[in-house]
């Protein structure tokens, strides 16, 4: 637990890269949370890693202390949940992708009259520019970047 208080991660669909999150992040002193909407995405059986699984982003606490990552930008909730996380203040937002192309996100967001600056405080590409292809090294280099901003370090998300 950080200084700052009980730090979140929620990490949102799932999917392989989720999977790698709530596995890694509960080493590294998160609260962790996957967020599926769609229960017949699990595939039966929820995952044995992590520390929450539920099917609405309102029932994973967001707050000040809350990192939320969305990892599929394919879905077509992705504009209603990231509109929740950015309007709940959660500390960090985050959406994998290609960060060569503008992500679908932007426009789902506009479309919902969501304010230029909020929809600036998404990130993407998320992680320390490390090369990261698979899901392991996705989580690897994402969590890398959320441990350096907690423990106020220059880690950063530069690409």
């Amino acid at each position: 637990m950080s200084v700052d208080g009980p730090r979140r991660l929620v990490a949102v669909f799932a999917s392989p890269t989720a999977e790698m999150l709530v596995r890694f992040g509960v080493e590294l002193g998160f609260r962790t949370v996957l967020v599926e909407p769609d229960p017949a995405r699990l595939g039966g059986t929820p995952r044995a890693h992590g520390d929450a699984l539920v099917h609405d982003l309102s029932a994973a606490g967001l707050d000040e202390h809350t990192d939320v990552l969305l990892t599929d930008h394919h879905r077509p909730e992705i504009g209603i949940l990231l509109e929740e996380a950015l309007r709940a203040r959660t500390r960090w937002v985050g959406i994998v992708g290609n960060p060569r192309h503008e992500g679908p996100h932007v426009a789902a967001l506009r479309e919902r009259g969501v304010p230029e600056d909020q929809i600036a405080r998404v990130h993407r590409p998320v992680g320390l520019n490390i090369g990261s292809r698979t899901p392991a090294e996705i989580a690897v280099a994402t969590l890398a970047g959320l441990i350096a901003d907690r423990n106020h370090r220059p880690g950063g998300f530069v690409f």
